[in-house]
């Protein structure tokens, strides 16, 4: 699938979901928010994909959003949501997150308000050594409003993550790495290479092991423990019903690679 804003593609178990608007900082408007939910709708349909990598094109990831840009300008609401389709926020990392399959993000730059919001709705997040990071909305009058104050303090803390918004200042990728934010730093050639080496890695593991490993982590965070150990016993005697759970076991037993086929 290819669109205007998103381009979708897919090589063996891995798909890439690429922002492609690079001459606008690949700022979330209207037609890449829709776009962006069509890529992510079509990964979750394909019974072929194990893991989805997404990045975007030039040397910035996201540099927020068309609302937040117009709203530094200075513009009025009334004159903002007439340039913006009527809406007063473009749901992105919502999207994202609801893949059901491991999502690491290629930060490829700087990922500044809704463009870090989307990069927290990925599971893992791998940054180029050039990108910055940082939620400027308060310098507007407003705040993240793409799931930034919910999914941050569940990353990096509730304290880190109070201050971070709070401040409003940008970090840098180093800095990014220190507090939890990113889990690898790259050369910026390399950023790309090492999410997809990172997913094709997950996509040779059984795609129904990896899709529970996400439910019960995620899931887990909004549960109390005893809860949470509830829900990961569950799927692990979920996991013993399938046919991948077999085909493990007899690899193993006959030193040979699995040829997991998510059933």
């Amino acid at each position: 699938m290819s669109g205007k804003a998103v381009t979708y593609s897919r090589s063996g178990h891995v798909a890439v979901i690429t922002l492609d608007r690079p001459g606008s900082g690949n700022v979330i408007d209207w037609e890449v928010a829709q776009d962006l939910q069509e890529a992510c709708q079509q990964a979750n349909q394909d019974a072929e994909v194990y893991a989805v990598v997404l990045t975007a094109a030039g040397d910035v990831f996201c540099r927020g959003s068309e609302m937040e840009r117009l709203a530094a300008s200075g513009m009025s609401l009334r004159d903002a949501l007439a340039k913006g389709n009527g809406a007063a926020r473009f749901e992105a990392a919502g999207v994202v997150a609801a893949i059901d399959r491991p999502v690491i993000a290629a930060v490829n730059g700087d990922a500044l308000g809704q463009g870090l919001e989307l990069a927290l709705a990925a599971d893992v997040r791998i940054a180029s050594s050039t990108a910055h990071f940082g939620f400027p909305q308060v310098k507007a009058g407003l705040m993240p409003a793409d799931g930034g104050t919910q999914r941050l303090p569940r990353i990096i803390g509730k304290g880190r993550a109070l201050e971070f918004v709070l401040a409003a200042e940008t970090i840098d990728a180093q800095q990014a790495l220190g507090i939890g934010l990113v889990s690898q730093v790259v050369p910026a050639a390399d950023v790309l290479k090492t999410a997809l080496a990172f997913a094709q890695n997950a996509a040779t593991k059984a795609p129904i092991a990896l899709r529970y490993v996400k439910e019960a982590v995620n899931k887990g965070m909004d549960l109390t423990l005893e809860q949470g150990l509830r829900l990961e016993a569950d799927l692990y005697f979920l996991i013993h019903t399938t046919a991948d759970r077999t085909e493990g076991i007899r690899a193993f037993l006959e030193k040979r690679k699995a040829d997991f086929k998510g059933k």
